[in-house]
């Protein structure tokens, strides 16, 4: 794959993880098996090798890719794997259904139990730094996305999970009202601190495109 697209991946070790919803006022605890993740939110300039497309709103080859629906996250997914000689994770059938192929060893979308679980790095505040060090957000951004990998990593040395886009995460929302909604993690360039924190979440429908939502890609490690 090299020479056509760079991906960077970190593995993450195994632990656990309790995701909290404010909404539902519920609070869950998660076993995170060991499993890779992109150090990096995908960029522009990788979406573009992989599809041939610059959907952004705000166009640069190393800005994070936004204005990109889930479904077109795990379409990326799926072309990238193939690029890679790997097997794609997901099957895509009639009627935009989708289903995961657990045995797959290509790329995907974290789960997110995974997310948190990757983003908190070990740490148990809200942020896994002092936010203007870590993350682009309303008060530091200038309201625009800003090229990726530009704030402090963290411990695990995955550089934007929180500020500059919003990242999918496979798993649907849970909620009655929206049942095939999907999860957002991170908070975005435009969001007030609140919003960027390890436990917040946003959900949208999975065809919606935004210009603060991105992505970023992991793999599941062989299982011994």
């Amino acid at each position: 794959m090299e020479g056509v697209v760079e991906v960077g991946l970190v593995t993450i070790p195994a632990g656990r993880v309790a995701v909290t919803d404010r909404v539902t006022r519920t609070r869950r605890p998660v076993a995170v098996r060991s499993f890779e993740l992109a150090t990096l939110p995908t960029t522009q300039e990788s979406y573009a090798r992989v599809t041939g497309l610059w959907p952004s709103a705000t166009h640069g080859g190393r800005l994070p890719v936004e204005t990109v629906s889930w479904w077109d996250a795990v379409r990326y997914c799926n072309a990238l794997s193939d690029l890679a000689g790997l097997t794609p994770v997901y099957r895509i059938g009639a009627w935009d259904t989708v289903a995961r192929d657990h045995a797959a060893n290509g790329f995907r979308l974290p789960t997110e139990a995974e997310w948190e679980h990757a983003c908190r790095a070990g740490t148990g505040g809200p942020h896994y730094g002092p936010l203007d060090e870590v993350a682009w957000y309303r008060g530091n951004s200038g309201e625009r996305p800003r090229a990726v990998g530009g704030r402090r990593p963290n411990d695990w040395g995955l550089h934007d999970m929180l500020g500059n886009v919003w990242e999918w995460c496979f798993d649907t929302d849970g909620g009655a009202d929206h049942p095939d909604y999907r999860v957002l993690r991170g908070g975005g360039w435009c969001d007030e601190h609140w919003s960027c924190r390890a436990s917040v979440r946003r959900r949208s429908h999975p065809t919606l495109r935004l210009d603060d939502v991105g992505f970023r890609v992991a793999r599941s490690r062989p299982t011994v």
